[in-house]
């Protein structure tokens, strides 16, 4: 019975140093994803139209550009990479402040205001992409579809 003990004890001895080698030697499992959770909404819908929304739209509708004087036809476009980058990047903030828009308290309802935020995010999406393509034609082109966006939403929803 002494010596049935002893390598019982023996056995268990050797299942745990075995199973801290494969401890030790076994990948790490990876850390669980820590949860990223958005900052709470700070600027008012005022701040966010006049520090990011209105700036930015207004780049991309001066950025392309036909008038026609007395002086002749004047054809405003970006010309160089960098130009057409920084269109680009006016209208990505575009896109995302439409994200901005619907956070919080800033969504007014969730219907026609929603509907005219989407507009806009879809409009500027397409105004950043004829960028990065530097299409100017398509850029024209869009350029009243997200004036038309920003006006619907004004006429219903802009306080003074």
């Amino acid at each position: 019975m002494f010596l049935v003990s002893v390598l019982l004890f023996v056995s268990g001895i050797s299942f745990i140093v075995a199973a801290e080698r494969t401890r030790r030697t076994a990948t790490p499992a990876e850390a669980p994803p820590t949860e990223v959770r958005a900052a709470p909404p700070v600027a008012n819908v005022r701040q966010l139209m006049t520090g990011m929304i209105r700036p930015a739209a207004e780049q991309v509708w001066e950025s392309v550009s036909v008038t026609v004087s007395l002086q002749g036809t004047d054809e405003k476009q970006p010309r160089t990479d960098e130009e057409w980058a920084q269109v680009a990047t006016n209208a990505a903030l575009l896109v995302e402040s439409s994200t901005l828009l619907l956070q919080g308290n800033r969504a007014v309802d969730s219907g026609d205001w929603a509907k005219y935020t989407r507009d806009m995010a879809a409009a500027s999406t397409v105004a950043m992409k004829a960028a990065e393509a530097h299409n100017v034609e398509d850029l024209f082109k869009v350029g009243e579809t997200i004036y038309n966006a920003c006006t619907n939403c004004h006429a219903k929803y802009l306080r003074q």
